[in-house]
């Protein structure tokens, strides 16, 4: 692994992934059972790859749902909510050593109550350096090798105030970034995180993105989805990048809102790729397109139909540490 300074990537190998189970004092609590079951059953998946760190609100509860502990690691506090990715500490290279970074978490524009989720980094990883700055994890992709990938969206609606440029210039200090690359277009209904790049496009290479694509033309998200397949086009061309995209998924509905159902919200583990699937048709393409890319990994479909009810998904929920 030949690392450059700047956030790490994620296809790089982690050596563990945090997750924060779910309590009856979170949004899961009206469909709480169904939300453990498929948390454990990403658990166990991750650990059969590499260690597990399980936030949770009570470790003998959490203790019961597993039959032995073996690459699982408990920590006792009590999170607002699940959804890792965006309140953990990011793993960042610097100077032939790895640090932690504490960025702020304010629920995606203090959208929601997120004070016990923004003071989980300080008390789980007290080591981590605090940045004083408004970032989620799931709004930055890199390539491992100075290039972050991110939307203006979600920059802009953390920080108004800010120019596109101010932006980047915060966003190459705090990552140790050489480039950002800012994606103008893109969005997925239900979407709470002001279009997350993981939710849209992912580097799995240092010159490959994998990205959504909407070819039906009566879909909400046909203009935007075209829009943003064309700004990837343009970075590919400029970049020497090579795209790969993923269907759209078929139109996903719960109490009558259209959830963000999404095949970018992978995970990469130790020698694996979790591919997350909603129980449609769409799924089966998704599937055969990650089999294809990752021939030396293994594929492994994750079922998170149930993760979408409170509009995120696999990659949500976990947050990949090289530390």
């Amino acid at each position: 692994m030949n690392l450059q300074n700047g956030l790490i990537a994620e296809f790089y190998e982690q050596s563990f992934t945090q997750i924060i189970f779910p309590h009856a004092q979170t949004d899961w609590q009206p469909y709480l059972k169904e939300a453990e079951e498929t948390f454990v059953n990403i658990i166990n998946t991750m650990r059969r790859y590499q260690p597990c760190k399980i936030i949770c609100a009570d470790v003998h509860a959490v203790k019961q749902h597993f039959a032995d502990t073996h690459n699982l690691n408990f920590v006792e506090y009590l999170c607002d909510d699940t959804w890792a990715r965006d309140c953990s500490a990011l793993s960042l290279w610097n100077d032939e050593k790895k640090e932690l970074r504490n960025f702020t978490f304010n629920a995606w524009g203090n959208k929601f109550e997120a004070t016990k989720d923004n003071a989980m980094t300080a008390f789980v990883n007290p080591e981590a350096i605090i940045c004083d700055f408004i970032l989620e994890g799931g709004a930055v992709e890199s390539n491992g090798a100075g290039n972050i990938l991110t939307t203006t969206q979600t920059m802009h609606n953390r920080y108004p105030h800010l120019s596109k440029k101010e932006s980047e210039e915060a966003l190459q200090k705090f990552l140790l970034a050489k480039e950002i690359l800012f994606l103008e277009h893109g969005f997925l209904l239900g979407d709470d995180t002001d279009a997350h790049i993981d939710t849209l496009a992912r580097f799995i290479s240092e010159d490959t993105i994998m990205y959504v694509q909407c070819l039906e033309k009566k879909d909400t998200h046909y203009k935007e989805l075209q829009l943003m397949e064309q700004e990837l086009q343009t970075l590919a061309t400029h970049h020497q990048f090579k795209l790969i995209p993923l269907p759209m998924t078929d139109a996903i509905f719960f109490e009558g809102e259209r959830l963000p159902a999404t095949y970018a919200n992978f995970l990469f583990v130790n020698g694996a790729v979790l591919v997350p699937i909603y129980n449609v048709k769409s799924d089966i393409e998704a599937i055969s397109i990650f089999e294809k890319t990752f021939p030396n990994r293994d594929i492994i479909p994750i079922d998170c139909s149930i993760l979408i009810r409170q509009h995120g998904s696999l990659h949500c929920v976990t947050m990949n540490f090289s530390i």
